[in-house]
C-alpha cells in the first residue's frame, strides 16, 4: 500500500528550503510544488517545455500517458516560484526548451527527480516510501479529501478511466464517511 504524504508533511518539506535563491534550490521547490500542485507524473515533469507553461491562463499543457494531452491549472503561488526560477534560469545562459534542467543545462532525469523528493522528504517524513508517485497519491488524495469529486480528479491526472483514480479513494474513506453522516438526512450527526 502506498501511503500518501501528509499535508503538513508536504508543507514542511517545501518551508525546508532556505530562502537561497540560486538555480537549484528554486529548480527543486519549484519541482516539487509542480509535482504536489498539478499532480503530473515523473515523466510529465521531466518532459515540460518552456512553451508547455501559459502564464496567462495560469496553465500547463502536459503530454500524458499515449501522448494524450490536458491543461491542469497552476496556482498563485507556484506561477511566482515558477517565474523566480526562469530568471535564474536565465542566467546559467544555457538554451533549453525543457523547463526542468540541470546546473550545466541537460534535461533532468528521473533518477535525479527521485533523488530530489527523496533528499526533502526523507527530512520531514518517516514513511519509507519517498517517491514522486507519493507526491502524485497525495495530490488525489488531498483533493479528495477537501471535497474536489472523482471525475475532477481523474481528469487533473490525466487517466483514461475512473478505475484508475478510484484507488485513491481508500484513502478518503474516513472524509466520505464525515461527509456522509454530515450530509445524510437520516444520520445522526455528530456535534
Amino acid at each position: 500500500v502506498q501511503v500518501p504524504f501528509t499535508v503538513k508533511e508536504v508543507n514542511n518539506a517545501i518551508n525546508s528550503f532556505t530562502e537561497e535563491d540560486n538555480f537549484t534550490s528554486l529548480r527543486n521547490k519549484l519541482l516539487i510544488e509542480l509535482l504536489y500542485s498539478t499532480g503530473i507524473r515523473r515523466i510529465e515533469l521531466i518532459n515540460l517545455k518552456e512553451r508547455d507553461i501559459n502564464l496567462i491562463d495560469k496553465t500547463i499543457k502536459v503530454l500524458g500517458k499515449r501522448n494524450k494531452e490536458r491543461y491542469v491549472p497552476l496556482l498563485a503561488s507556484v506561477i511566482q516560484l515558477l517565474k523566480s526560477y526562469q530568471e535564474e534560469k536565465n542566467k546559467i545562459s544555457v538554451k533549453s526548451e525543457y523547463l526542468f534542467i540541470t546546473s550545466k543545462g541537460n534535461k533532468i532525469y528521473e533518477t535525479l527527480v527521485y533523488r530530489i523528493i527523496n533528499s526533502y522528504f526523507s527530512r520531514v517524513s518517516e514513511k519509507v516510501k519517498k517517491s514522486p508517485h507519493i507526491l502524485r497519491h497525495s495530490f488525489a488524495t488531498h483533493l479528495l479529501n477537501e471535497g474536489a469529486d472523482l471525475n475532477s480528479v481523474k481528469e487533473l491526472l490525466g487517466h483514461s478511466s475512473l478505475a484508475s483514480t478510484q484507488v485513491y479513494t481508500h484513502n478518503s474513506l474516513d472524509a466520505i464517511k464525515k461527509v456522509y453522516n454530515q450530509a445524510h438526512p437520516k444520520s445522526v450527526k455528530k456535534r
